[in-house]
C-alpha cells in the first residue's frame, strides 16, 4: 500500500515519524510533505526516513512551483492566526472576506490534485495522514478539507494521526479559557474517517464531536518502546560538554499560549542554582519560546551554573544528560517516566494539572519548599527509588501501552483497514 502523509512542526515529527517508520518496515511505501518551515527539512529524524528505501520526503516548497507555492501560502496566511494577530490583523480579515471561499477554492482544488496525482495512481490503495487538524491550526482547514474530499474521490482513506499525548489532566490551561465543556477547537476531526489517540485523556476532548467508531485508542507511538529503542540510535550526538555535577536538572518549559506563573518559575530556578553542586538546563519549548519571559530574565544570565538549550539541543539530548527532569507539563517528559528517571511535576508553576501528577502523585510540587525538599534528598540520596513502581506501571498501562506492546503495529494495522475499507467502500 501507499502512503501520504502530511507533516506540520516538531510535534508532528516526533509522534508520526514513528508510524511512518513502522509502515515502510511492514513492506509499504510514502510520501513524506513537510508543510510547515522549511528548516524541518534539516530535522533528523527526517534525515532518517529520507534514506529509507520505500520513502520519498520532500518539503512542499521543493514539490510546488515557486509561482504556485507562493499563491498556496498567501492563502494560507489570509485564514490562519499569525497576521492576524498582528498590528495589521483587520487588513488581514478584510481582504479574506472579499477573497472568499469561492475564490480560494480553485487553487486549494488545483493544489491537492497535483499532491495526490504525484503520489498515487488510480490502481494503488492508499491513505492519506494528517496529524489532530483543530479550527486554530497553522494550516488553513479549507485547504486540508479540499485535500480530504478529494482523496475520498480517489477511494483514499484519511486519517488524523496525533501530535500529543495530553500532559494535562484539566482543561482550562491556557490564556482566555474560562468555562469547562465540549471545546469547538476539537471539532474539526469530523472530516476524517479516523481520528486516532494515544489514550482517554486525549479521546474525551473529541468524543463530544466524533461517533465512537470514528475514534481508535492505540497507545503513544512516541514513547512505544519499540520507537525508544530507535531513537536512542538515531539521535544526534550531544551538544553539552558531560558535566561533573553531582545533581543535573532539566526543566522543559511549556508554549507560550498556556498560562504560566513566571515570576515563581523564575524564583525556582534561582532556588536550585543556589544549591552547590546542581546544574540546571531550562529547554524553551520548540515553538514559541522565544515568547516567555524567563529565558531573557538577565539575573538568570549570570547564573554559573544555569543555561537555556539552543534549538539545536534535543530533548532527547537532555533526557540522557539529566538525573532529573522538572516538568511544566509536558509530554516530553513521557519517555523520563518509561526509563524510570525522575520526573517533578511542577503543577503549581502553571494553570494545569499534569497527567503525571494525577497517576503519581509522589511526583508533584506543590509549593517551593516541596521543591527545595526534593532537591536536597536527591542531592543527599541519589536519584534511585523514586517511583512507587505501581503508580509508574498504571501510567505507562494507560497513557502509552493501552492494548500492551506491539503499539506501532496497531498503527500500521488501522492505517491498513482505513485504505482498504474506502476503496471496498
Amino acid at each position: 500500500m501507499k502512503a501520504l502523509f502530511f507533516l506540520r512542526h516538531y510535534n508532528d515529527i516526533d509522534h508520526i515519524t514513528p508510524v511512518i517508520s513502522k509502515w515502510v518496515d511492514s513492506g509499504h511505501s510514502c510520501d513524506v510533505v513537510l508543510i510547515g518551515a522549511q528548516r524541518f527539512r534539516r530535522d533528523f529524524r527526517i534525515a532518517y526516513l529520507s534514506q529509507l528505501s520505500g520513502v520519498r520526503a520532500a518539503h512542499i516548497r521543493e514539490i510546488f512551483s515557486s509561482f504556485q507555492f507562493f499563491k498556496w501560502r498567501l492563502q494560507m496566511l489570509l485564514l490562519t492566526g499569525n497576521l492576524r494577530r498582528l498590528f495589521i490583523g483587520p487588513f488581514v480579515r478584510f481582504l479574506a472576506n472579499i477573497y472568499d471561499a469561492k475564490r480560494r477554492a480553485p487553487l486549494w482544488r488545483a493544489t491537492a490534485e497535483y499532491l495526490l496525482t504525484r503520489s498515487f495512481t488510480d490502481a494503488d490503495q492508499g491513505i492519506v495522514a494528517f496529524d489532530w487538524i483543530e479550527r486554530n491550526s497553522v494550516i488553513a482547514v479549507e485547504w486540508v478539507e479540499a485535500v480530504v474530499t478529494m482523496a475520498r474521490e480517489r477511494g483514499l482513506g484519511v486519517v488524523s494521526l496525533p501530535h500529543g499525548d495530553s500532559p494535562h489532566a484539566n482543561q482550562l490551561i491556557r490564556r482566555g479559557e474560562w468555562k469547562v465543556g465540549p471545546d469547538p477547537l476539537f471539532s474539526t476531526a469530523r472530516i476524517f474517517d479516523k481520528l486516532v489517540v494515544p489514550n482517554e485523556l486525549c479521546a474525551k476532548r473529541f468524543r463530544p464531536f466524533l461517533a465512537e467508531r470514528s475514534i481508535a485508542i492505540l497507545g503513544s507511538a512516541r514513547y512505544s518502546e519499540e520507537w525508544l529503542i530507535k531513537l536512542n540510535q538515531l539521535m544526534p550526538p550531544l551538544p553539552l560538554t558531560r558535566s561533573e555535577s553531582r545533581l543535573k536538572i532539566v526543566m522543559f518549559l511549556r508554549k507560550a499560549n498556556f498560562t504560566t506563573f513566571w515570576e515563581e518559575v523564575n524564583e525556582v530556578v534561582h532556588l536550585i542554582a543556589a544549591f552547590p553542586g546542581t546544574e540546571l538546563v531550562i529547554k524553551p519549548h520548540t515553538r514559541s519560546g522565544w515568547k516567555q519571559s524567563l529565558t531573557k530574565d538577565r539575573s538568570l544570565k549570570r547564573l554559573p551554573n544555569v543555561s537555556v538549550a539552543g534549538d539545536d539541543v534535543h530533548s532527547i539530548n537532555l533526557m540522557n544528560w539529566a538525573d532529573i527532569c522538572i516538568d511544566l507539563a509536558t509530554s516530553v517528559v513521557f519517555e523520563a517516566v518509561r526509563v524510570g528517571k525522575p520526573v517533578l511535576a511542577a503543577d503549581y508553576l502553571h494553570a494545569g494539572r499534569s497527567a503525571i501528577a494525577v497517576y503519581m502523585p509522589e511526583t508533584e510540587l506543590r509549593c517551593r519548599d516541596d521543591v527545595y525538599e526534593k532537591i536536597e534528598k536527591f542531592l543527599a540520596e541519589g536519584c534511585h527509588d523514586f517511583y512507587i513502581e505501581a503508580h509508574r506501571q498504571r501510567f505507562l498501562k494507560e497513557m502509552l501501552d493501552i492494548s500492551g506492546p506491539g503499539v506501532l503495529s496497531r498503527y500500521v494495522t488501522l492505517l491498513e483497514t482505513a485504505a482498504r475499507e474506502r476503496r471496498e467502500g
